[in-house]
Protein backbone atom coordinates (compact mmCIF):
# COMPACT_ATOMS: atom_id res chain seq x y z
CA UNK A 1 0.00 0.00 0.00
CA UNK A 2 1.70 2.93 -0.93
CA UNK A 3 1.40 6.41 1.20
CA UNK A 4 2.09 10.20 1.69
CA UNK A 5 4.02 11.20 5.01
CA UNK A 6 1.84 13.93 6.49
CA UNK A 7 3.64 14.52 9.94
CA UNK A 8 6.50 13.31 11.67
CA UNK A 9 6.78 13.54 15.53
CA UNK A 10 10.40 11.75 16.84
CA UNK A 11 10.17 8.26 15.59
CA UNK A 12 6.13 8.40 14.72
CA UNK A 13 4.94 9.11 10.77
CA UNK A 14 1.68 9.70 10.48
CA UNK A 15 0.89 8.66 6.67
CA UNK A 16 -2.06 9.06 4.97
CA UNK A 17 -3.81 6.38 2.87
CA UNK A 18 -6.80 7.48 0.65
CA UNK A 19 -8.56 9.52 3.91
CA UNK A 20 -7.48 7.56 6.45
CA UNK A 21 -4.34 8.58 9.03
CA UNK A 22 -1.98 5.74 10.16
CA UNK A 23 0.61 5.44 12.56
CA UNK A 24 3.72 3.97 11.22
CA UNK A 25 8.21 3.06 12.55
CA UNK A 26 10.15 3.04 9.66
CA UNK A 27 11.74 -0.22 9.77
CA UNK A 28 15.46 -0.57 10.84
CA UNK A 29 17.06 -1.34 7.35
CA UNK A 30 16.11 2.61 6.63
CA UNK A 31 18.85 3.59 9.42
CA UNK A 32 21.64 0.96 8.27
CA UNK A 33 21.19 2.72 4.87
CA UNK A 34 20.87 5.69 5.65
CA UNK A 35 17.72 7.23 4.93
CA UNK A 36 15.46 9.56 6.80
CA UNK A 37 11.91 9.60 5.78
CA UNK A 38 10.51 12.87 5.54
CA UNK A 39 7.50 14.41 5.59
CA UNK A 40 6.00 14.98 1.95
CA UNK A 41 7.74 11.66 1.16
CA UNK A 42 5.71 9.02 -0.45
CA UNK A 43 5.99 5.18 1.05
CA UNK A 44 5.06 1.59 0.75
CA UNK A 45 3.95 0.57 3.93
CA UNK A 46 2.68 -2.77 5.66
CA UNK A 47 -0.84 -1.71 7.51
CA UNK A 48 -0.98 -4.67 9.36
CA UNK A 49 2.50 -3.96 11.02
CA UNK A 50 2.53 -0.43 10.63
CA UNK A 51 6.09 -0.18 9.24
CA UNK A 52 6.98 1.82 6.27
CA UNK A 53 8.77 -0.46 3.77
CA UNK A 54 10.19 1.50 1.28
CA UNK A 55 10.64 5.38 0.44
CA UNK A 56 9.77 6.06 -2.96
CA UNK A 57 11.79 8.39 -5.34
CA UNK A 58 11.48 12.16 -4.71
CA UNK A 59 11.14 14.85 -6.83
CA UNK A 60 13.12 17.30 -4.53
CA UNK A 61 13.58 18.25 -0.99
CA UNK A 62 14.64 20.78 1.81
CA UNK A 63 17.09 19.65 4.86
CA UNK A 64 15.84 22.96 6.37
CA UNK A 65 12.79 22.65 6.76
CA UNK A 66 12.68 18.93 6.52
CA UNK A 67 10.27 18.30 3.92
CA UNK A 68 9.86 16.52 0.25
CA UNK A 69 8.20 16.22 -2.96
CA UNK A 70 7.14 20.56 -2.73
CA UNK A 71 5.63 22.24 -5.44
CA UNK A 72 5.83 25.79 -4.18
CA UNK A 73 7.85 27.51 -1.26
CA UNK A 74 5.76 31.11 0.04
CA UNK A 75 8.42 33.23 1.70
CA UNK A 76 7.27 35.06 4.60
CA UNK A 77 9.39 38.06 5.15
CA UNK A 78 8.35 40.31 8.11
CA UNK A 79 8.83 43.94 7.38
CA UNK A 80 9.22 44.91 10.97
CA UNK A 81 9.58 42.85 14.33
CA UNK A 82 11.98 41.15 12.66
CA UNK A 83 13.33 43.51 10.01
CA UNK A 84 12.85 43.18 6.47
CA UNK A 85 16.17 41.13 5.08
CA UNK A 86 16.87 41.66 1.59
CA UNK A 87 19.98 39.14 2.04
CA UNK A 88 17.61 36.40 3.57
CA UNK A 89 15.06 37.13 0.81
CA UNK A 90 17.56 36.89 -1.81
CA UNK A 91 19.53 33.34 -0.09
CA UNK A 92 16.12 31.52 0.38
CA UNK A 93 15.43 32.50 -3.16
CA UNK A 94 18.31 31.14 -4.22
CA UNK A 95 18.08 28.16 -2.40
CA UNK A 96 14.72 27.19 -3.28
CA UNK A 97 15.57 27.40 -7.12
CA UNK A 98 18.46 25.29 -6.89
CA UNK A 99 15.63 22.75 -4.98
CA UNK A 100 13.38 22.77 -8.36
CA UNK A 101 10.55 24.78 -6.35
CA UNK A 102 8.96 27.51 -7.04
CA UNK A 103 9.25 30.49 -5.04
CA UNK A 104 6.53 32.64 -4.41
CA UNK A 105 6.69 36.11 -1.41
CA UNK A 106 4.54 36.95 1.35
CA UNK A 107 5.68 40.50 3.26
CA UNK A 108 3.75 40.67 6.48
CA UNK A 109 2.86 43.29 8.93
CA UNK A 110 2.53 46.43 6.26
CA UNK A 111 -0.01 47.58 9.00
CA UNK A 112 3.14 48.71 10.71
CA UNK A 113 4.83 50.95 7.90
CA UNK A 114 4.43 54.62 7.16
CA UNK A 115 3.43 56.10 3.73
CA UNK A 116 6.59 56.80 3.00
CA UNK A 117 7.77 53.20 3.78
CA UNK A 118 5.01 51.81 1.93
CA UNK A 119 6.17 53.34 -1.36
CA UNK A 120 9.72 52.34 -1.06
CA UNK A 121 9.26 48.93 -0.09
CA UNK A 122 6.42 48.57 -3.26
CA UNK A 123 9.03 49.48 -5.34
CA UNK A 124 11.81 46.67 -4.44
CA UNK A 125 9.03 44.11 -4.70
CA UNK A 126 8.33 45.95 -7.74
CA UNK A 127 11.39 44.44 -8.65
CA UNK A 128 11.01 40.88 -7.81
CA UNK A 129 7.34 40.82 -9.62
CA UNK A 130 9.63 42.36 -13.18
CA UNK A 131 12.10 39.61 -12.94
CA UNK A 132 8.77 36.79 -12.13
CA UNK A 133 8.42 36.19 -8.70
CA UNK A 134 4.67 36.33 -7.59
CA UNK A 135 4.69 38.84 -4.57
CA UNK A 136 1.61 39.19 -2.17
CA UNK A 137 1.27 41.20 1.08
CA UNK A 138 -2.58 40.62 1.46
CA UNK A 139 -4.88 37.53 1.80
CA UNK A 140 -5.41 37.49 -2.60
CA UNK A 141 -1.87 35.25 -1.66
CA UNK A 142 -5.42 32.68 -1.27
CA UNK A 143 -5.13 31.77 -4.85
CA UNK A 144 -1.99 29.93 -4.95
CA UNK A 145 -2.89 27.06 -2.84
CA UNK A 146 -5.35 24.48 -4.73
CA UNK A 147 -3.74 21.14 -5.75
CA UNK A 148 -0.15 22.03 -4.64
CA UNK A 149 1.54 21.25 -1.89
CA UNK A 150 3.12 24.49 0.03
CA UNK A 151 5.84 24.69 2.06
CA UNK A 152 5.87 28.09 4.51
CA UNK A 153 9.70 29.11 4.99
CA UNK A 154 10.75 32.68 6.44
CA UNK A 155 12.61 33.42 9.81
CA UNK A 156 10.74 33.14 13.21
CA UNK A 157 8.16 35.95 13.80
CA UNK A 158 7.64 36.53 10.38
CA UNK A 159 4.47 35.63 10.68
CA UNK A 160 3.91 32.18 9.13
CA UNK A 161 1.33 30.56 11.41
CA UNK A 162 -0.54 33.86 11.91
CA UNK A 163 -1.17 33.89 8.04
CA UNK A 164 -1.85 30.38 8.01
CA UNK A 165 -4.61 31.01 10.59
CA UNK A 166 -5.60 34.24 8.73
CA UNK A 167 -5.82 31.77 5.39
CA UNK A 168 -8.28 29.34 7.07
CA UNK A 169 -9.42 30.01 10.50
CA UNK A 170 -10.30 26.49 11.35
CA UNK A 171 -6.47 25.94 12.02
CA UNK A 172 -5.86 27.93 15.32
CA UNK A 173 -2.52 27.23 14.78
CA UNK A 174 -0.01 28.31 17.75
CA UNK A 175 1.63 31.97 17.33
CA UNK A 176 4.12 33.61 19.56
CA UNK A 177 5.35 36.99 19.99
CA UNK A 178 8.96 38.38 18.88
CA UNK A 179 11.76 39.05 21.10
CA UNK A 180 12.46 42.16 21.96
CA UNK A 181 16.31 41.40 23.16
CA UNK A 182 16.66 38.96 20.31
CA UNK A 183 14.60 40.66 17.15
CA UNK A 184 13.66 37.71 16.42
CA UNK A 185 10.44 35.26 17.22
CA UNK A 186 10.05 32.34 19.58
CA UNK A 187 9.15 29.20 17.70
CA UNK A 188 5.80 28.23 17.84
CA UNK A 189 5.71 25.52 15.40
CA UNK A 190 7.69 22.27 16.63
CA UNK A 191 7.30 19.82 13.98
CA UNK A 192 6.69 19.69 10.34
CA UNK A 193 3.15 18.70 9.20
CA UNK A 194 1.53 18.64 5.96
CA UNK A 195 -1.93 20.37 6.50
CA UNK A 196 -5.27 19.62 4.51
CA UNK A 197 -6.41 22.95 3.44
CA UNK A 198 -7.43 25.84 0.85
CA UNK A 199 -7.93 22.84 -1.37
CA UNK A 200 -3.97 21.88 -1.06
CA UNK A 201 -1.44 20.43 1.18
CA UNK A 202 0.13 23.41 3.46
CA UNK A 203 3.17 22.78 5.58
CA UNK A 204 3.80 25.18 8.75
CA UNK A 205 7.38 24.62 9.86
CA UNK A 206 9.69 25.62 12.72
CA UNK A 207 10.73 29.32 11.79
CA UNK A 208 14.79 29.98 11.16
CA UNK A 209 16.61 33.04 10.78
CA UNK A 210 20.10 31.39 9.32
CA UNK A 211 19.94 29.14 6.35
CA UNK A 212 23.22 27.50 4.32
CA UNK A 213 23.98 26.83 0.92
CA UNK A 214 24.22 22.81 1.65
CA UNK A 215 25.42 21.12 -0.77
CA UNK A 216 25.51 24.22 -3.65
CA UNK A 217 28.38 25.66 -5.98
CA UNK A 218 29.19 28.86 -6.21
CA UNK A 219 27.93 27.89 -9.95
CA UNK A 220 24.91 26.68 -8.52
CA UNK A 221 24.89 30.10 -6.59
CA UNK A 222 25.18 32.48 -10.38
CA UNK A 223 23.04 30.19 -12.22
CA UNK A 224 19.67 30.26 -9.58
CA UNK A 225 19.92 34.25 -9.46
CA UNK A 226 17.11 34.37 -12.35
CA UNK A 227 17.68 37.68 -13.81
CA UNK A 228 21.58 37.01 -14.57
CA UNK A 229 20.47 34.02 -17.18
CA UNK A 230 18.68 37.13 -19.41
CA UNK A 231 22.70 38.89 -19.80
CA UNK A 232 25.08 36.18 -19.10
CA UNK A 233 25.27 35.64 -22.93
CA UNK A 234 26.92 39.07 -23.42
CA UNK A 235 29.48 38.19 -20.95
CA UNK A 236 32.71 37.96 -22.52
CA UNK A 237 33.50 34.51 -21.21
CA UNK A 238 31.29 31.81 -20.72
CA UNK A 239 31.95 30.96 -17.40
CA UNK A 240 32.18 34.34 -16.10
CA UNK A 241 31.49 34.54 -12.32
CA UNK A 242 29.92 38.05 -12.78
CA UNK A 243 32.59 39.08 -9.62
CA UNK A 244 36.42 39.96 -10.97
CA UNK A 245 35.73 39.88 -14.48
CA UNK A 246 36.16 42.37 -17.20
CA UNK A 247 33.40 42.96 -19.52
CA UNK A 248 30.83 41.39 -17.68
CA UNK A 249 27.53 42.32 -18.81
CA UNK A 250 26.10 41.34 -15.57
CA UNK A 251 27.87 44.36 -13.15
CA UNK A 252 27.05 46.89 -16.45
CA UNK A 253 23.22 45.92 -15.92
CA UNK A 254 23.59 47.21 -12.00
CA UNK A 255 21.14 50.18 -10.94
CA UNK A 256 19.27 49.90 -14.78
CA UNK A 257 17.71 45.80 -14.84
CA UNK A 258 19.47 44.50 -11.71
CA UNK A 259 18.88 45.68 -8.48
CA UNK A 260 22.33 46.97 -6.40
CA UNK A 261 21.38 44.42 -3.17
CA UNK A 262 20.90 41.71 -5.36
CA UNK A 263 24.31 41.93 -7.18
CA UNK A 264 26.00 42.60 -3.59
CA UNK A 265 24.27 39.68 -1.89
CA UNK A 266 25.14 37.24 -5.03
CA UNK A 267 28.47 38.43 -4.27
CA UNK A 268 28.07 38.06 -0.25
CA UNK A 269 26.39 34.40 -1.23
CA UNK A 270 29.71 33.17 -3.67
CA UNK A 271 32.46 34.37 -1.23
CA UNK A 272 30.11 32.15 1.89
CA UNK A 273 30.85 29.10 -0.71
CA UNK A 274 34.55 30.31 -1.31
CA UNK A 275 35.22 30.09 2.41
CA UNK A 276 33.17 26.74 3.19
CA UNK A 277 35.75 25.40 0.32
CA UNK A 278 33.00 23.71 -1.47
Amino acid sequence: MIGKIVKQISNDYTVKVDNNLYTCKARGKFKHDGITPLVGDNALIDLDNKLLLEILPRCNELIRPSISNVDQAVIVMSNKIPEFSLELLDKLLCIIEYNNIKPIIYVSKIDLLTDIEINELNKTLDYYRNIGYKVYTDLTIKEVFKDKVTVFVGQSGAGKSTLLNKLDSKLSLITGEVSEALGRGRHTTRHVELIETLDGLIADTPGFSKMSFIGMTKEDIRDNFIEFNNYRELCRYKDCMHNKEDECEIKKQIDNNILKTRYYNYIKFIKEVETRGV
